[in-house]
């Protein structure tokens, strides 16, 4: 009995941990899709975070806590931009499935809660940002985003830009208050791209974040350049009406003229529900904006009002999520670009096609040895794909369509830019361009320099690193510290506030900490976490730039691999005239580091496998937040190697040599531990 019990609670102990780190996520990830308008993860990834949290609450529900993501609605407000709203009823996120069988099991628990069968309603997921809007004596008079539910952002002068009926006649009711959906058509979204391209803006990345991001513009006249439309599907208050079935309330809106989705159908029974699904998926490509799923609805109100809501969604309403959208197209050419570092990166040019919602002409390919395992020629009709509905990429060839004629790809020998060697090293699966004058090289490193890991220069993104070079303004990053707002002003599509704005960014990246300037120089193999344990050691550029290769191994979380990398980079002749203009500049180039703390100080990981709970970059930066180091290899001087799924010769390794192996669950245990003491440090 004592073994279960210890098993049981062991048990746990891993969930407890578990739910921990999802919820973490989840919240995370809410806050950037909700409120930032900028998702880092797929939607499929995100549901699938949200799904394991669910269900792991379901089997433990003792841990489900009230602030638990499963709990509330996902979103917040942005106060420094918008006046807060307090929602008349709370405005409910819904409930996912993802097949016929979670389908039915939503129908039973229906028809349990109820006691009989129900009608349905459906209509298209339209993948945008949900509102809320309000009459009174039949005119437009407020909009507020849905926010966390209960309270949302004020964005009535920005919705006023959108074409819908602002005044419903003197038939309307005294007060009406429905709930819709902001959102932009495809055709909208491509012209609004071309449009910011002319321009010399950045694009944005899909028709939802377009129109999210379009609607919370401080400016409402800048709201007003932008393609948005308006569809309502659901009637929250209205005063002198009743309406006994969703379907009817629909019919009002039409009869109001206020835009309501044409789609929208009564289908019966859920085999009704299932046809709907079947018909609308074949239909989607053909649909004129994105949907990521389809909405199914009991129609009566009063079995509505009988099923109620948790905190977070209604019970009697459920999304079908649709899966990423996949196309088929040509293959027609493989091309090859070079990399900052001089990687050799094989990608797809293609008969351009429409997948996710954007036309996609361009996929990644990887490398070679990718290329060679999926069989892909030249040629080829493929499956391609936007991983995480960002990304495009190939999935695979249809053999099948071959005529014969199809080219199996080689992987140049020099390099496409400038013609150089390009070579690939023992191990490795990449080939690189060893001519550090590269001009591909050169952009490349610019554009890196003034990422926001690195040096975080806004305004000086692609096209603009693409001006300087082609002007002949730089020759290498460094020299962005030295342009005048004359040279500037030169460049096409610069105007006064523009040149100033880039000036300034340029001029506050002068003041960065040292260790996102070492990011900034690209030195292979250096991150945050190798850059921030060179900055602790040595608390200046000129002092690692003097150390000797042994001295740099002997900093703990670097390792012989990244101590010669940094050592070869700092013998460079390049790199002693980018140092001499940084100096001259005026950049950052020493400071008084922090002492580090946390429970983790002192402890140096070796992470392999995958985590579910993080990426790679996500755990990585814990574990130095939290004042530990990473190191890539595996020795007596490792304290803990983190192993996930699937983890490589590192496990192996830290077995023989007696080096503890913790899981996600130990990881996070080890996490919460107190910080060690002056002693024990």
């Amino acid at each position: 009995m004592a073994k279960t019990s210890a098993k049981s609670e062991a048990t746990k102990e891993q969930a407890r941990a578990r739910v921990a780190a999802l919820r973490a996520q989840v919240a995370y990830h809410d806050h950037r899709y909700h409120t930032l308008d900028a998702p880092e993860i797929a939607d499929a990834e995100y549901d699938a975070l949200f799904a394991e949290l669910k269900a792991l609450e379901a089997a433990h529900p003792d841990l489900v806590v009230a602030d638990s993501p499963t709990q509330k609605v996902g979103g917040g407000i942005r106060s420094e931009l918008f006046a807060p709203v307090t929602h008349s009823a709370r405005l409910l996120s819904l409930d996912n499935v993802f097949d016929e069988v979670s389908l039915e099991a939503w129908y039973e628990r229906v028809k349990k809660g109820l006691g009989r069968d129900v009608a349905l309603v459906c209509e298209p997921k339209i993948d945008g940002l949900s509102i809320a809007v309000t009459y009174e004596s039949g005119r437009f008079v407020r909009a507020a985003t849905r926010g966390d539910g209960a309270v949302g952002e004020d964005v009535t002068a920005n919705v006023a830009t959108i074409t819908f009926p602002k005044d419903l006649g003197p038939s309307a009711p005294r007060h009406l208050e429905v709930r819709g959906e902001v959102f932009m058509r495809r055709d909208a979204f491509d012209a609004l791209n071309r449009r910011l391209g002319e321009e010399g803006k950045a694009l944005i990345a899909n028709p939802r974040n377009g129109a999210a991001g379009s609607l919370r513009q401080k400016d409402p006249r800048e709201t007003a350049t932008r393609p948005l439309d308006l569809v309502l599907h659901g009637i929250v208050k209205v005063e002198g009406e009743r309406f006994t079935t969703y379907a009817g309330a629909l019919e009002r809106l039409r009869e109001m003229g206020l835009p309501v989705h044409p789609r929208s159908q009564r289908v019966g029974d859920l085999a009704g529900a299932k046809a709907y699904i079947a018909k609308i998926a074949d239909a989607r490509l053909a649909i004129d904006h994105d949907i990521d799923g389809i909405v199914i609805k009991v129609d009566e109100v009063g079995a509505q009002e009988e099923l109620g809501a948790t905190s977070k969604a209604p019970r009697w309403a459920v999304a079908f999520k649709l899966p990423p959208e996949q196309a088929h197209t040509r293959l027609k050419d493989i091309m090859v670009s070079i990399g900052r570092t001089g990687a050799a990166t094989p990608f797809a040019v293609l008969e351009p096609v429409r997948v996710g919602g954007v036309t996609v002409s361009m996929a990644t390919l990887h490398n070679e040895d990718e290329i060679a395992r999926k069989d892909l020629r030249i040629g080829d009709t493929i499956v391609v794909q936007r991983a995480g509905d960002v990304i495009p990429e190939v999935v695979a060839p249809i053999v099948e369509k071959r005529a014969g004629n199809e080219v199996i790809f080689v992987m140049p020998s020099v390099c496409p830019a400038c013609g150089g060697p390009l070579e690939r090293g023992e191990g490795e699966s990449v080939r690189r361009c060893t001519n550090l004058d590269c001009s591909a090289q050169t952009w490349g490193r610019i554009c890196h320099f003034a990422g926001r890991d690195a040096l975080d220069i806004t305004h000086l993104g692609e096209s603009t690193a693409s001006l300087l070079l082609d002007q002949g303004l730089v020759e290498d990053a460094a020299d962005v510290f030295f342009l005048t707002a004359e040279q500037v002003g030169q460049l096409p599509g610069f105007k006064d506030k523009s040149v100033q704005n880039l000036l300034a960014a340029i001029e506050a990246a002068k003041d960065r900490p040292i260790d996102r300037l070492l990011i900034a120089l690209g030195i292979r193999h250096v991150g945050k976490s190798a850059a921030g344990a060179l900055a602790d050691h040595f608390s200046s550029i000129e002092a690692i730039a003097a150390a000797s290769e042994e001295e740099l191994a002997a900093v703990p979380g670097l390792g012989a691999i990244i101590a010669k990398s940094v050592a070869e980079y700092f013998r460079r002749e390049t790199t002693h005239r980018i140092l001499e203009k940084l100096r001259r500049a005026g950049v950052r180039l020493a400071e008084v580091r922090e002492k580090r703390e946390g429970p983790l100080l002192g402890k140096t990981f070796v992470v392999t496998g995958t985590l579910p709970g993080f990426s790679r970059e996500g755990i990585e930066a814990r574990i130095t937040e939290l004042g530990g180091k990473v190191t890539s290899s595996v020795s007596k001087k490792t304290s803990y190697v983190l192993a996930g799924a699937e983890p490589g010769t590192k496990l192996d390794k830290a077995e023989k040599l007696g080096v503890p192996v913790l899981d996600e669950a130990g990881f996070l245990q080890l996490c919460e531990a107190p910080p060690p003491s002056p002693t024990e440090g």
